[in-house]
This record gives structure tokens, sequence and C-alpha cells, in this order.
């Protein structure tokens, strides 16, 4: 079991920011910018998801769990709220969300799946944000410049996503969840979230009018394809899912608890563990 501390964030989000607000780098911008629009509705799915396997464990696993779960639903619900904020500056500024449309028509259509599946899609996609965060917390340079508000509104959430990582998986086994079933959506769930903020990365590039910029794809080839770059960095970590006898703890991430250790006066403690 995971002592999860939900926190609130002490950043101003009502003061807008430009387009190319990460260190004036298009694409640098353009992909967060399109990681923060499949958060809000991403979020939610997963606060469902883990809210409807907590009410279907037997009664001694729901009280074992039920102090996790809902740290786990409150630093997800204030993740979500955060960038809800952070994405109305960004329609603000007219930039189209297609990721967070093309999320709810997948939703509608896999309402019927049981409980375990939409568990397996949330822990597949808990995965990547954990070690996209930990990447992020290794790797300063990928918001060199940013304001220093919006820097840490990143970090923070970079922070949390290593906090909560077990959650969603743990669940997923204590509900009878298998392997194959587990390696299976998380194949799917790599092709659907990568290809997803591919297109929305390109959809904000259009709109910002960098799209054809060679810098623009200079900078893409640094931060995700360079020897320690986002994806290629990465590549051993995803492989590591894969494996039976994985579990997300196996995954260490120390500079998660440094930041939130170091950095106290820019959140405030709203629930904490008994």
């Amino acid at each position: 079991m995971t002592d999860l501390v939900v926190r609130r964030l002490l950043i101003d989000l009502e003061t807008p920011f430009a387009a190319r607000w990460n260190g004036g780098d298009a694409f640098r911008s353009a992909f967060f910018n399109a990681l923060s629009m499949s958060f809000p509705v991403g979020e939610q799915y997963f606060i469902d998801s883990v809210r409807e396997g907590l009410k279907n464990l037997p009664a001694e696993q729901q009280a074992h769990m039920a102090a996790e779960v809902k740290g786990f639903i409150g630093q997800e619900a204030t993740h979500r709220r955060i960038h809800e904020l952070f994405n109305k500056h960004l329609t603000d500024m007219g930039f189209e969300n297609r990721f967070a449309e093309r999320s709810i028509r997948r939703m509608k259509q896999q309402a019927h799946m049981n409980v375990r599946m939409h568990l397996a899609v949330t822990a597949a996609t808990e995965h990547f944000t954990a070690i996209f965060a930990d990447w992020m917390l290794h790797h300063p340079e990928a918001l060199a410049g940013a304001e220093p508000r919006l820097q840490t509104l990143w970090l923070w959430h970079s922070a949390e996503e290593s906090e909560h990582r077990c959650t969603a998986f743990d669940m997923y086994q204590a509900l009878g969840g298998d392997h194959k079933r587990r390696v299976t959506v998380f194949r799917v769930v790599t092709v659907i979230f990568l290809s997803d903020v591919l297109r929305q990365t390109v959809r904000n590039l259009w709109h910002d009018g960098s799209l054809f910029q060679l810098q623009t794809w200079r900078s893409a080839a640094r931060m995700l394809f360079a020897k320690d770059g986002m994806l290629r960095s990465n590549v051993g970590l995803w492989r590591d899912y894969l494996r039976e006898d994985f579990h997300p703890s196996q995954h260490e991430a120390p500079l998660s608890q440094a930041w939130l250790h170091n950095n106290t006066a820019q959140y405030s403690v709203v629930g904490q563990p008994a």
C-alpha cells in the first residue's frame, strides 16, 4: 500500500502565457501542450476506473486499499483541475483539442468493457506517464527557459505521477487480472497514446505556424530521439512492463521525492493518510 498525499499547487494560472511558453521553443511548447490537452479527460478516466475497481474488491481488500485510492483520486482530481486551467489558455489562443474529442469518443465505445480492462488501460497509461515524468525530473533542459510557474506545474505533476504509479496496477492484480491481457492492453495503449500525442502536437504546430520550420524538427529530434531523449532512452523501462514479474515499484524515483521535499513552498497539503 502506498501513502499518497494530496497537494494544492500554489501558482497563478489566471494570468495568460505565450503559445511558445517553453523557452520560446515551438516543438517543446507544442508537445507539452498536447500532453496537457490529454490530461483532464484521461485523469477522469483513471479516477472512474480505480473507483469502480475498489467497489469490486472483497471487503477486506477494500479496507486495505481505501486510503490509497482516496489519495490517488485526490491527486488525479487536482491534476485534472490544474490542466483544465492550463488548457483554457490554449483554447483562448485558438488551439483545438482534438485529443480530448477522440478520447471521449473512444471511452463511449469502450464503456461496456469489464472493470479489469479499464484498470489495465489505466495501469498501462500510468506506466507511460511515470517513466516520462521521471525522465523530465532527470532532464531539466526539457523545460529550459520556461516560465517559472509553468516549470513548477510540470515538475510537480511529474513528481506526483511517480508517487501513484502502483495504484491501478495493484488493483488490476487484486481483481485477478492476468499477465497476457495486461501486456496486450499495454501494446495497444502504446500505439494509441503515442499516435494521439503526435497528431495533437502536429495540429498545435500547424496552428502556431511552425510545422514546416527545420528548427522545429531539430528540437523534436533532440528531445525525443537523442541518446538520452524521452523516447529513445526509455525503451528499456517500456520493455520492463512486458515481464511477467514486473511491478511499478521496481522503478525507483528518488528525484520525485527530492523535488517534493525541496519545494514545499510551492504547494499546500490538503489531504494525507491518517
